[in-house]
């Protein structure tokens, strides 16, 4: 298959989501640029020379004839489906960083795409509330496993200093297991870095 988003015909980025061309935002905002580029470090980081790779913004991936997505960030442990121009098949996790002309689709038809596809994990980041949702596929259905949210040092020690049972202590997750690589845990503050 070519390159659909970036042939002559169409200077501008563009999915293919079941069927129909949706154009992609010309420009990402800095928060998700940085968001992205802070994911994709730490799994690169973590990757070099295993078996699984990862990739950014920018690479194709073809699901079907109806289905071709630029994802934000991905990991793929199935070397076969890397060809020299894109991604044919699903990725093992799919990270969408939130933007606002995109969110309506990150969240709904994409997200239920990649489900069918079989990705096994897949994440909405969210800049703005800086959040991250976590969906794992158990026999071909995503289910929310968590919602993580960033909070600052001093906000953490605050939770920590109250007491077990005073109702407003929260459980505060500070790192995200990846489901796919063994051992890959990612911090949220270093998602959400200089956002």
């Amino acid at each position: 298959m070519s390159n659909l988003a970036y042939t002559d015909d169409y200077k501008e980025r563009f999915e293919l989501i079941d069927g129909k061309i949706i154009m992609m935002s010309p420009r990402p905002r800095i928060a998700h640029s940085r968001a992205l580029g802070n994911i994709f470090r730490e799994f690169s980081i973590y990757l070099k020379g295993k078996k699984c790779e990862a990739f950014a913004d920018g690479v194709d991936v073809y699901l079907d004839e109806k289905n071709h997505f630029i994802p934000d960030v991905m990991i793929i442990c199935n070397k076969d489906i890397i060809t020299d121009l894109n991604i044919q098949g699903a990725p093992d996790l799919v990270v969408e960083v939130l933007s606002p002309s995109t969110a309506k689709n990150d969240k709904g038809i994409k997200k239920d795409i990649y489900e069918k596809f079989g990705v096994k994990e897949y994440w909405i980041v969210n800049t703005v509330d800086k959040s991250v949702e976590v969906y794992l596929n158990n026999n071909g259905r995503f289910y929310l496993d968590n919602v993580y949210a960033y909070f600052t040092d001093e906000e953490i020690a605050e939770n920590d200093a109250l007491a077990n049972d005073d109702k407003n202590k929260l459980t505060i997750y500070t790192d995200i297991k990846v489901s796919v690589c063994d051992n890959l845990v990612i911090k949220i503050k270093d998602i959400f870095e200089n956002i």
